[in-house]
């Protein structure tokens, strides 16, 4: 079998629209899917026992779905309900919805791992709940369990591959559509396999090294 990966980088402008999109998708869902996750990490571990079994409800049943049936749920399902969306929307909110539930669980195996004598600490400033886990609970929670929430962005960036089954543009529609056009799939899943590879490595590097610089201060675990 003879190669030509020349025929596939000669579609570099669809390649590189579809990590842009994939990019995109990744950052949008990292900072809402993470927000989203803190929230029901609050929810679970403080917040009142309807909430909680609510949050619990969602975290599960996400948990334990995949991620294609609840992609699939919004964009065909939602419209029965009224509910139209883009493939754009429906990829973001399926991957905002899927980071969600595992991130809220990563988040909150961080909490549970926390002194008791932090709580008691900021019971005797008289911080309030909220106060308490913004300031005193979240930080060095979010600092343990860093690795594992960055892993799982990686995951949900992979993920987003699924995403082109709704016609989102993003690397695995670029690829799919070059060897429509040119019958060389071994070769456009072979580039698309090595794009994936560095986005992953270069994403890991970028969030790590932003976590240690920003979000922690350079303070050692």
């Amino acid at each position: 079998m003879e190669l030509d990966f020349g025929a596939v980088l000669a579609h570099w402008p669809l390649l590189a629209k579809g990590v842009a999109w994939t990019l995109g998708l990744t950052a949008v869902s990292a900072l809402l899917g993470c927000i989203l996750g803190i929230a029901c990490a609050w929810v679970r571990s403080q917040g009142p026992g309807w909430s909680r079994a609510l949050v619990g409800t969602y975290v599960e049943l996400v948990r334990n779905t995949p991620f294609i049936v609840q992609l699939f749920f919004i964009f065909f399902g939602l419209p029965a309900a009224g509910v139209r969306l883009s493939p754009e929307w429906a990829s973001v909110i399926a991957m905002v919805v899927n980071l969600g539930a595992y991130s809220a669980e990563i988040v909150r195996a961080g909490i549970q791992s926390t002194p008791v004598g932090q709580f008691e600490a900021a019971a005797s400033l008289a911080l309030s709940r909220m106060q308490t886990f913004l300031w005193v609970v979240l930080p060095p929670s979010l600092q343990r369990v860093w690795p594992a929430l960055v892993s799982q962005i990686i995951i949900v960036m992979l993920g987003s591959a699924i995403c082109g089954q709704i016609s989102t543009e993003e690397l695995s529609f670029a690829a799919n559509l070059i060897q429509s056009r040119n019958f060389r799939a071994f070769e456009a899943f072979i580039v698309a396999t090595v794009i994936y590879l560095l986005l992953s490595i270069a994403t890991r590097t970028a969030l790590n090294w932003l976590g240690q610089r920003f979000l922690f201060g350079g303070r050692r675990g």
